[in-house]
């Protein structure tokens, strides 16, 4: 009796406390676009932030001013073609997936991007190979200094904190109606606190030093991520139109998630 009923109970093994099995035990994994979308995500802002380091001028035939501020050339840095795209995805996260999702998301690219600037300053002063001939090169590509690192830390994380916040605070009163303005809306507050906090620590770093050439940063940073959110609008809304249809745990949330 007592065998058959030990046959009946799986055993528990000594090291986990958990029944012993015929095979090993996995957790599952997440389902759904969720963590595809993060790891894009957190990809961006480590690229973007590489290529932050360079500053660009565009249009440099001309030179245009209106007062103190300078029209022409243009004055950003290398990460304006691509940064946009984290913001776009925030707004996806932020609609589908709501705020503590979005908020998630947004730590673990923080904490990507500590670990990137980790790393790249644990390289960087590893002893070199005597056959290394690149040092110098490393150093100028990957050695951001310090102040470009708090810059883009503390631009990312207030900008996107508050992008995903507004968003769906506009939501809560819009429920599904009127996408295109909590789209816009979000990345406008965002962007701009994003663009006042990196360009006000990381300007000087990357080479500008006048009034007019700061400004003119500032502006054509927020203008162009702001337009390129408005041109890509029909992409994102079919994005987000098809994650609404194909994930199964689509539903309305209350606002107290926002503050948890």
């Amino acid at each position: 009796m007592n065998d058959a009923n030990s046959l009946q109970k799986p055993q528990k093994t000594a090291e986990s406390g958990h029944p012993a099995q015929e095979h090993a035990a996995f957790a599952q994994a997440a389902r759904g676009f969720y963590p595809v979308i993060v790891a894009i995500f957190t990809a961006t802002l480590i690229i973007s932030n590489i290529c932050a380091s360079k500053g660009v001028e565009l249009f440099t035939s001309y030179s245009v001013s209106l007062g103190p501020v300078q029209i022409l050339p243009l004055v950003t840095d290398g990460a304006f073609f691509l940064f946009p795209l984290a913001y776009i995805l925030g707004d996806v996260l932020s609609e589908v997936y709501g705020f503590r999702a979005a908020r998630h998301a947004i730590y673990t690219g923080f904490a990507a991007l500590l670990l990137t600037v980790g790393c790249f300053w644990v390289t960087i002063h590893l002893p070199s190979a005597g056959f290394y001939e690149n040092q110098a090169a490393l150093e100028t590509v990957l050695g951001t200094t310090p102040r470009l690192v708090l810059a883009g830390l503390a631009g990312y994380f207030v900008g996107q904190l508050l992008n995903s916040a507004t968003l769906v605070l506009i939501k809560e009163r819009t429920k599904e109606r009127h996408l295109w303005a909590r789209l816009i809306g979000s990345t406008i507050v965002g962007e701009l606190a994003d663009t006042l906090i990196f360009c006000s620590i990381a300007a000087a770093v990357i080479g500008i030093d006048t009034w007019q050439a700061f400004i003119n940063y500032v502006i054509v940073g927020f203008l162009w991520k702001t337009l390129c959110e408005v041109l890509v609008l029909p992409i994102t809304y079919r994005v987000i139109a098809l994650l609404k249809k194909t994930e199964p745990g689509y539903t309305a949330q209350p606002l107290p998630a926002l503050r948890e």
